[in-house]
C-alpha cells in the first residue's frame, strides 16, 4: 500500500449452479491475463465482505488500468451484482462505452455463453454529467425543477451570460469589464470549485478583481434568468446532483440505488464531483476509484489533484491504495527518462513503472538552432520513419499550445505530408450545426429564449430587434402555435415566415422522431445557400448529424447526450482531406492524454514553453506542467524524440524590431534526468554554451511573455 508522500434494458441471468465449475473454469482463463497487482485489484473485497472499503487503483501509464476497471466490473457480476446496480462513471460517452464493452467481453468468456448470446449491459454507465441529467430529470418533481429543462452548450451558456452582461449595461461601464466567455470561465471556476467568488478571483482571474460586485450581481442575474427559461448549464448538472445528494433522505435513497460505484480516471474530477462521491458512498464501501496523479493536468477545468492524494483520508478505515506499476506501452528505456521527469514532484503517490519491453534505442533530446530547422527535423524523421515503414498515423508530434506547430504546419504543407491536427473546431461550434439544433430546442423548449433568438435571424428581413419582439412574444404566451400565428413578422420576412412558424408547429405539435431533424434541416437547407458559398460542405455536416440521429431514441435523448457529449470534428476542421488514407497527427498534449504511438515528437521543450511561461506563478501551476511533460513522453511506445530550439525569431517588437530570443532547455530536464537521453543537435558539438544561454530561466520567460 503506498500513500501520498512528500515524494433500463433487459439483463440476461447470470448463470448458476449447472454452469458454475465452466464459469469458474473460465473466469480463470481470463485472470491468467491479469498481473498480481491487477488481480488484486480486481478481486477487492470479494474474499472478505467485511474488507469492502474503499478502493484507489493509482495506475500508472500503459498499465492496463481499463482492461482492470473492465475486469472487475465484470468480477463483481460474477460475484453476484447486479449490473442494473452499478454505476460506473467516466469523462466521455466514448470511455463509458469501451468500458461496459470490455465487462461485456470478460462476462461473456468468464461465463461460457455462445457466441449469439448477449453478455449483460450496464445502463448506468456514462459520465458524470450525462448521468447527473439523468437523475435530475427523474428527480426533478420532487426538488421543483421542471423535467422538460433543456441543457445549455457551452456556447448558448456563453451568450445567455452576454445578455445579462449588456442588459445590466456591464458593456458600458467605464473600467473595462470582463467579456462573456471569462464571465462564465469565473462562474464556472466558482461552481466546480466550490470556492467563494473572491477566492477564484484572487488566485485565477486576479485582473478581475475590481469587478467582484458587479459580477456577484451579474451571476445571480443569470441564474434567475437559466431558471426563467428552465434551462440548466453543463455546470448546474453536477451542482443541483450534489444540493439532491446534500438532502440526507434522498441522498440515502439514491446511494442505495448502486451496489458498487466505479469511478475512471479520478485525478481530473473537481472538488464538486468528489463532493458527490462523497454523498454516494459517506463510508467509502463499494466504492472504487482509479486514475493516475502524475496525469492531472486539467487544472484549467478546475480539476483538483487533491482529490486523489486525499482520497484514503477521507474515509475511516482509509481507503487501499493498489498501484500498477507494470507498463505494457513503452521501452524500458522510455520509461526511465519518464519516471526521472515525474520523481522530481513535490507531493505525489511514489511509483517506479517497468516493462519487459526492451530496446538498444533511448529517448533522443535534440537541439536544433531555431524553429524552423526544429520543423525541418521532424519532417525529414517523419519521412525516414515512414520509408521503414512506420505509417504516419502511428507517428505524432505532441505540443504544449496549439500555435506552436505553426511553423512545422507551413513545413508539412510544403512537403506534402498530410496531417490532422486535434484541437480544430469541434462539431457543435459550426454554424450550421447550431442552426439546427436551435431549430430543435427551441421546439422542445418554447422558453429557450437563445434559440429562438438565433432561428428567427435566419430569416431574410429578421434582425435583433424583430428577433428580440418574436422572443418575448413566443416566451410569454401560454400556447406556442397561437403566439406564432398571431405574431406580425417583418415586411421583408413574411414569405419565409410562414414556412417557419408552419415548421415550428408541426414540431412542437406532432413530433416524431428522428424525422423531427429531417424537417429541420430540409426547412434550414435553402437558408445555407443563402447564407453560406459553401453550404455543400455544411449539408454534409448535417448529413452526418441526421445519421448520428438514427442512434437516439427520442428528441429529447438526442438533444441531452448530444450536448453532454458531442462528436469532434466536423468538415471544416484542420485537417487532411479524406482521400489521403494515411497522415501524422498533431496534437496538444491535453488532447493526446489516453493516445499513444510507435513515434512521438515533443516541439519546444525549452523553458517558456514547457513550461509555459503562464503557467508558472505558483508552485502547484509548475507541478502541472511537470505532469504535462510526463504525460507527453509516455505516449512514446518505442521512439520519442524531445526538441530543443535554441533560437525564437520574434517580430514587430516596438523598441527592439526583429530579432532573435534565445531559449535554454526546460528546467524539468537537468543533468539527472537528461541524462536518460541520446543528445544529438550542433549544441552538443560546442566547448561552451552561447552567453545568451546562461542567463536565468525565469528572465527568459519574460522575454517570451512579450513576444
Amino acid at each position: 500500500m503506498m500513500s501520498p508522500s512528500s515524494t433500463v434494458p433487459t439483463v440476461p441471468t447470470v448463470p448458476t449452479a449447472p454452469m458454475a465449475s465452466t464459469a469458474s473454469s473460465a473466469f480463470h482463463d481470463v485472470f491468467a491475463e491479469l498481473n498480481a497487482d491487477q488481480r488484486a485489484a480486481v478481486e477487492h473485497g470479494l474474499d472478505d465482505s467485511s474488507a469492502d472499503g474503499a478502493l484507489l487503483v493509482i495506475a500508472g501509464a500503459g498499465s492496463g488500468k481499463t482492461k482492470t476497471l473492465a475486469t472487475r466490473v465484470a468480477r463483481l457480476v460474477m460475484a453476484g451484482a447486479d449490473p442494473q446496480r452499478l454505476l460506473l462513471l467516466t469523462f466521455s460517452r466514448r470511455a463509458a462505452g469501451e468500458m461496459e464493452r470490455r465487462a461485456g467481453q470478460v462476462l461473456h468468456r468468464a461465463l461460457g455463453l455462445r457466441a449469439t448470446q448477449m453478455p449483460p449491459r450496464f445502463p448506468w454507465a456514462g459520465t458524470f454529467h450525462s448521468v447527473g441529467a439523468r437523475l435530475l430529470r427523474e428527480y426533478a418533481q420532487r426538488i421543483g425543477l421542471d423535467p422538460q429543462f433543456t441543457i445549455l452548450d457551452r456556447a448558448d451558456a456563453e451568450d445567455l451570460m452576454g445578455m445579462q452582461r449588456q442588459a445590466l449595461g456591464l458593456a458600458e461601464t467605464a473600467d473595462r469589464f470582463p467579456l462573456k466567455a471569462t464571465c462564465l470561465n469565473i462562474y464556472s471556476r466558482a461552481v466546480n470549485s466550490e470556492a467563494r467568488l473572491d477566492q477564484v478571483l484572487q488566485e485565477h482571474f486576479p485582473w478581475c478583481f475590481s469587478a467582484h460586485d458587479a459580477l456577484r450581481k451579474l451571476f445571480a442575474t443569470y441564474v434567475e434568468e437559466k431558471q426563467r427559461q428552465r434551462l440548466l448549464d453543463y455546470d448546474d448538472l453536477l451542482l443541483y446532483w450534489a444540493e439532491v445528494m446534500a438532502e440526507p433522505s434522498l441522498a440515502r435513497e439514491i446511494g442505495q440505488r448502486f451496489d458498487h460505484v466505479l469511478v475512471d480516471e479520478y485525478q481530473d474530477t473537481n472538488r464538486l464531483q468528489a463532493t458527490i462521491l462523497h454523498r454516494l458512498k459517506p463510508d467509502g464501501r463499494r466504492l472504487t476509484v482509479v486514475g493516475d496523479d502524475a496525469q492531472a493536468i486539467y487544472s484549467f477545468r478546475a480539476a483538483e489533484v487533491r482529490n486523489i492524494l486525499e482520497f484514503p483520508s477521507r474515509f475511516e478505515p482509509p481507503a487501499r491504495v493498489i498501484t500498477l506499476e507494470r507498463n505494457y506501452r513503452s521501452t524500458q528505456a522510455i520509461l526511465e527518462a519518464s519516471n526521472a521527469v515525474i520523481a522530481q514532484a513535490k507531493e505525489r503517490y511514489a511509483k517506479q513503472l517497468w516493462s519487459d519491453k526492451t530496446s538498444e534505442e533511448r529517448p533522443q533530446l535534440v537541439t536544433v538552432d531555431d524553429e524552423a530547422r526544429q520543423a525541418t527535423w521532424v519532417a525529414d524523421r517523419v519521412l525516414e520513419r515512414r520509408e521503414q515503414g512506420l505509417r504516419l498515423k502511428r507517428q505524432a508530434v505532441l505540443f504544449r499550445t496549439a500555435t506552436h506547430s505553426a511553423p512545422l504546419e507551413l513545413e508539412l504543407i510544403r512537403r506534402n505530408i498530410p496531417f490532422v491536427k486535434f484541437g480544430g473546431l469541434k462539431f457543435l461550434e459550426s454554424t450550421h450545426v447550431k442552426d439546427a439544433l436551435s431549430v430543435l430546442r427551441w421546439a422542445q423548449n418554447p422558453h429557450h429564449r437563445l434559440a429562438c433568438f438565433r432561428v428567427s435571424q435566419l430569416l431574410p428581413g429578421f434582425g435583433p430587434a424583430s428577433a428580440r419582439r418574436l422572443v418575448d412574444a413566443v416566451d410569454g404566451a401560454a400556447d406556442m402555435s397561437a403566439a406564432l400565428r398571431a405574431f406580425d413578422p417583418p415586411r421583408g420576412a413574411a414569405a419565409d415566415w410562414a414556412a417557419l412558424s408552419e415548421l415550428m408547429q408541426t414540431l412542437r405539435d406532432q413530433p416524431e422522431w428522428p424525422l423531427d431533424l429531417e424537417r429541420s434541416i430540409d426547412w434550414l437547407t435553402p437558408h445555407l445557400h443563402r447564407l453560406h458559398e459553401d453550404a455543400a460542405i455544411r449539408l454534409a455536416d448535417l448529413e452526418q448529424l441526421a445519421r448520428i440521429a438514427q442512434g437516439y431514441s427520442s428528441r429529447e435523448h438526442f438533444l441531452t447526450e448530444l450536448t453532454l457529449d458531442p462528436p469532434e470534428a466536423s468538415s471544416d476542421e484542420s485537417g487532411v482531406p479524406l482521400k489521403d488514407e494515411d497522415y501524422l497527427i498533431l496534437s496538444t498534449i491535453h488532447s493526446a492524454k489516453g493516445q499513444e504511438w510507435n513515434a512521438v515528437y515533443l516541439l519546444n521543450c525549452v523553458d517558456g514553453c514547457m513550461p509555459s511561461d503562464l503557467s508558472t506563478g505558483a508552485q502547484a501551476q509548475i507541478e502541472e506542467e511537470r505532469r504535462l511533460l510526463y504525460v507527453a513522453m509516455t505516449r512514446a511506445k518505442d521512439h520519442l524524440s524531445v526538441m530543443v530550439p535554441q533560437r525564437f525569431y520574434v517580430t514587430q517588437q516596438a523598441r527592439h524590431g526583429d530579432r532573435h530570443l534565445y531559449a535554454s532547455v526546460s528546467r524539468f530536464l537537468p543533468g539527472k534526468v537528461s541524462r536518460h537521453f541520446d543528445k544529438m543537435g550542433p549544441a552538443n558539438e560546442r566547448q561552451a554554451p552561447l552567453p545568451e544561454l546562461l542567463k536565468p530561466a525565469m528572465d527568459v520567460a519574460a522575454r517570451l511573455k512579450k513576444w
